[in-house]
């Protein structure tokens, strides 16, 4: 084998294993709804990374799987269920930290394996003030090209 063909089929080589390690780590979303504006608008397109709970950051927006109501109670599905809708927030508190004043219904600290997320345009979001801490497992990432900023004061 030559050189030249030796590097080429490096080159090849590289290019699977980025795109692999792409595949398996970054996922698109499009925005719904205006739950994040100005941050994100309805019909944006978002680059996912998937990463461990453990890494999730308050400041971060997230994409999780959405709860829905069921006799009452909110149900939570897992990422990979194909029944569940995605919902996009701002984590604003993590596993540890203090539940923040404006989730009116709990106090304390943000319990183990959960965050605690609201919408950048809390008058149109349906967050954490209504479902409750969002359990980690139900995390697909975080979204890698939203404002870093930290979450307004409204």
């Amino acid at each position: 084998m030559t050189a030249a063909v030796a590097a080429a089929t490096a080159v090849v080589l590289a290019i699977a294993v980025w795109l692999a390690w792409c595949r398996a780590h970054l996922v698109t979303v499009v925005v719904t709804g205006s739950s994040m504006a100005p941050a994100l608008s309805a019909h944006d397109r978002v680059v996912v990374r998937r990463v461990p709970g453990h890494r999730l950051a308050a400041g971060q927006v997230v994409v999780f799987a959405a709860p829905f109501l069921e006799a009452g109670s909110w149900v939570w599905r897992p990422p990979g269920d194909l029944a569940a809708a995605w919902s996009i927030k701002r984590i604003v508190a993590v596993a540890g930290d203090p539940v923040p004043a404006a989730v009116a219904w709990a106090s304390g600290a943000v319990p183990a394996g959960s965050i605690v997320v609201l919408g950048d345009n809390r008058a149109a979001s349906a967050d954490s003030r209504l479902f409750g801490h969002v359990p980690i497992e139900c995390v697909l990432g975080y979204v890698m090209n939203a404002s870093p900023r930290a979450f307004p004061a409204r």
